[in-house]
């Protein structure tokens, strides 16, 4: 019975979907007060009964009820508590639910923090937002009902949830990744609200950076989850695969990056105002995407759902529907661009907009790389594979550009700069930079090459830009604690993403070309240097999990004669139907490097195959990440966002 009530639950969400999204536009058109003012209940009930059905799938989860189809699938009796409640999500049905439900809690946000808005607006975001999830409800009740029956065959126990998945990186990653995913549809609906009302003023601009900048934000913090995940969980030490589906969040988060400084230029400027709409809806246009390509079945990764060509038509003529639709009213509804821009080359606005462009480039470098096999097989041109070789070459570049051109731009004067600008910048700027760059080289004391010497100079360019930034600011006043505190959060935001993207740059920068991989053949007792580190296999043990049995090794890590790490990795062999056999890492980890450690296979007598890495400041990767989430966050906390005006 409890099933049949989920399923219930999914179709009130559904009509009241559809009331979300009629009713407030016939109010706004039709000049129905109620109806206008009946946006935001509409958005709570809907909201309320999608919960209500993605909680009686818990429940489902928890009491191990076999005979709904997605618990049997992806559950087991001996699987532990937390895995089932991540298990919800370890299957397409229930991933997708988990989608509809983020959908509808972005909704809600929308309705309750929205109070200073006119309620006019308000009633047309809702009602955008209303659309995607009738489409989203549609294709969970048509093709992915999560609540569907085996009867009367109830098996007594489930296959379990693949073992990739029981992890507590893995019951974490997608919630904050399709918090970021699905936050975009907000930033989207707020575009197609302004071409319906033909209006967009600084101060719809100012309340849509907010909404946007928070989806970006959970978005880094998920792809940083998921790069982590697949560090230690794969097997393989490598942070980023160039992995098809990873991609698919990849380019929403490059083209969300580019929507957040285009939204900036455009309130506090008025400029690049039809580059902001198009911009949103091609970052939500892309998110779509990614939900096409990781439940389509045209993918074969790690990280993909389905593989049912009935789900991924559904998808695709929903992600027709929408960007056809959006870009048509775009077509009609953009403002038409001025005659003369009011800026000159030399002008921050100018630099910005170049650095847009490059993201554009980059994410459609990552787009085509991503399509491209899947297109030639579609059309009989043979199979082909794109791999990192492609995306390095092409991608790299364009983000040292990328970095070039963001130390220049705050630098610079909105609409035009003087001489003097550029004369800082050659004369002081760039030989700080060098000194920075130089200082770091000698400090960290690696083997010099181009790849490390690159990217000291473009770490040193940002800092040392960063550093002037906030010496011009204070110029006229006496430097000191107080003075800081007088520089506007907008501009500590900045800088602090900066940071991370300098960061994370540096990280990726010297793992990858100073990190050390073998794979080696070791009995008990044998031992073999790395990098200045001795690992030594003592022992192996068997060992029993809740619900796998594992070969366990137990590794000496050790550096002139002084233990470092007893590091313990395992083979696990899980019980369930599956068979499943799952390598899991054992890791040392400090923010200056990494010692990681895989169980191959047995190559008998008593010798395993292990796969040994150091790797250098890998962590700087994922802090940078961090870094640039919380300069996301602490942005929605800016003032600006909870007035309503004109002003900037």
């Amino acid at each position: 019975m409890l099933p049949e009530v989920g399923h219930f639950f999914l179709i009130l969400a559904l009509t009241l979907a559809v009331l979300l999204t009629v009713a407030p536009m016939l109010g706004v058109y039709g000049g129905f007060a109620r109806l206008l003012h009946s946006a935001r209940p509409l958005a709570l009930l809907t909201t309320l009964f999608v919960a209500l059905a993605y909680l009686v799938l818990t429940v489902l989860f928890v009491n191990n009820d076999f005979s709904v189809v997605i618990v049997a699938n992806h559950s087991n009796l001996s699987l532990p508590l937390i895995y089932k409640i991540s298990a919800v999500w370890g299957g397409h049905e229930g991933s997708l639910l988990l989608w509809v439900l983020i959908l509808a809690l972005w909704t809600t946000a929308v309705a309750l923090f929205s109070k200073q808005l006119p309620d006019d607006l308000v009633a047309q975001v809702l009602s955008v937002l209303g659309v995607v999830l009738i489409g989203f409800l549609l294709f969970s009740l048509l093709t992915s009902n999560p609540f569907l029956r085996s009867l009367p065959q109830i098996p007594m126990n489930g296959q379990d949830l693949n073992p990739l998945l029981q992890d507590v990186g893995m019951a974490i990653h997608p919630p904050m990744l399709y918090f970021g995913y699905v936050g975009f549809a907000v930033a989207f609906a707020f575009a197609i609200a302004a071409l319906l009302r033909g209006d967009l003023d600084p101060a719809w601009v100012r309340w849509t950076r907010p909404w946007t900048t928070a989806a970006w934000s959970f978005l880094t913090l998920g792809i940083a989850l998921g790069s982590w995940w697949a560090y230690y969980e794969l097997g393989w030490g490598g942070w980023w695969f160039w992995d098809p589906v990873e991609n698919a969040s990849f380019m929403p988060w490059l083209m969300g990056t580019a929507l957040i400084h285009s939204l900036a230029v455009t309130e506090k400027r008025g400029h690049f105002k039809s580059w902001s709409l198009l911009l949103a809806i091609f970052t939500f246009s892309l998110s779509l995407l990614g939900t096409f390509l990781v439940r389509s079945g045209v993918l074969t990764s790690v990280h993909a759902f389905a593989a049912d060509p009935s789900r991924g038509l559904f998808i695709l003529g929903f992600l027709v529907l929408i960007v056809g639709g959006s870009l048509t009213l775009f077509a009609f509804r953009a403002p038409k661009p001025s005659t003369s821009s009011g800026f000159s080359f030399f002008s921050r606005e100018y630099f910005l907009l170049i650095n847009n462009l490059l993201l554009v480039v980059a994410t459609l470098t990552v787009l085509v790389g991503t399509l491209f096999p899947l297109i030639a097989d579609f059309f009989g041109l043979g199979k082909y594979s794109v791999g990192p070789p492609y995306f390095n070459k092409l991608f790299v570049p364009l983000m040292l550009l990328l970095i070039v051109f963001l130390g220049i731009g705050p630098l610079l004067n909105w609409k035009r700069s003087q001489k003097r600008h550029w004369q800082t910048i050659i004369f002081l700027v760039l030989p700080l930079g060098a000194l920075i760059s130089a200082v770091g080289v000698l400090l960290f004391a690696y083997k010099l090459s181009l790849p490390a010497l690159v990217a000291a100079g473009m770490a040193g360019w940002l800092v040392s830009s960063m550093l002037y930034d906030v010496y011009y600011k204070l110029r006229h006043q006496v430097f000191s604690f107080k003075s800081l505190t007088k520089l506007p959060l907008g501009f500590y935001v900045m800088q602090l993403a900066h940071v991370g993207l300098i960061v994370t740059a540096v990280g990726i920068a010297i793992v990858s070309y100073y990190d050390n991989k073998q794979d080696v053949k070791l009995s008990v007792g044998e031992r073999v240097e790395i990098s200045g580190y001795t690992f030594e296999l003592e022992g192996l043990k068997d060992i029993r999990g809740p619900n796998y049995r594992a070969d366990q090794g137990v590794v000496r890590v050790s550096q002139d004669d002084k233990l470092i790490a007893i590091l313990k990795p395992e083979k696990r062999f899980y019980d369930s139907q599956r068979g499943n056999v799952m390598t899991e890492a054992a890791i040392d980890a400090t923010l200056g490097r990494d010692l990681f450690v895989a169980m191959g296979e047995p190559l008998g007598e008593g010798a395993w195959a292990l796969r040994i890495q150091y790797k250098p400041f890998l962590r700087f990767i994922w802090l940078g990440a961090l870094i640039m989430a919380l300069a996301g966050f602490l942005s929605i906390f800016d003032k600006r966002y909870r007035r309503h005006g004109t002003n900037a």
